[in-house]
């Protein structure tokens, strides 16, 4: 398996990181600057790359941009900033997700093994027939179905559940959801976006007040889990 790509200046964070992932059986490449990573990450072809936002030579989110010009390995920042600005500013550069400092190996592991999955999972999106948890959403059919049971959704709501499929276990931000269903001139509108999600859930979650599968990431969107 390809390796991980760990990007962090701080050495005592770095070594934390190699450790960590390096126990759990991944190989480790590891940089301390932006420049570096992006060789690395152009000739090493990592799995996943592990990304602090403060390096010396280039804010992370610079780097971040560029890796999205021209790779979909999945992202997961690692960062001090916890404003939801800088979250969402993240997550819509083309981060897959975002762990706020300090954490712990182990949370640190489910992520990269979510963002791992739904790697893996990005191959088949193009599947007429996708599969996350309980749900079977056909995509030419325009169909839902619960453990067997055809659900009706709208139209938008459809739209909007098959885009989180197509990207379960990861944050989509309200602009990214936004965007996709309603085009560029809504990216702000979200009451649209509440209204619609909540309709959802009564429609595709045993309890709507308590979603088990549609959650929300406070001030900055929605995840489909995917386990």
């Amino acid at each position: 398996m390809e390796p991980l790509l760990v990007v962090e200046d701080e050495s005592a964070m770095r070594r934390f990181l190699t450790d960590a992932v390096a126990t759990a059986g991944f190989a480790v490449v590891e940089a301390s600057t932006a420049a570096i990573a992006e060789q690395l990450a152009h000739d090493a072809r990592p799995a996943a790359i592990l990304l602090d936002l403060g390096l010396p030579d280039s804010d992370g989110m610079n780097l971040l941009r560029n890796l999205r010009a021209w790779s979909t390995t999945p992202v997961i920042v690692l960062s001090g900033r916890n404003r939801e600005h800088d979250k969402i500013t993240a997550l819509d550069a083309g981060a897959d997700d975002y762990l706020t400092k300090p954490f712990g190996t182990g949370e640190l592991l489910a992520r990269i093994r979510v963002a791992l999955r739904h790697a893996l999972k990005a191959t088949f999106t193009n599947s007429p027939v996708l599969a996350v948890g309980p749900y079977r959403i056909d995509q030419s059919r325009h169909e839902v179905t619960i453990d067997g049971t055809l659900v009706h959704l709208t139209p938008i709501e459809f739209k909007l559940f098959a885009l989180l499929a197509r990207h379960a276990g990861q944050v989509l931000t309200h602009g990214q959801l936004l965007q996709e269903i309603w085009g560029p001139r809504n990216r702000h509108q979200t009451h649209h976006l509440r209204v619609h999600m909540a309709a959802l859930r009564r429609k595709i979650e045993p309890r709507a007040t308590w979603p088990r599968w549609l959650t929300t990431e406070a001030g900055v969107g929605y995840r489909l889990r995917d386990s």
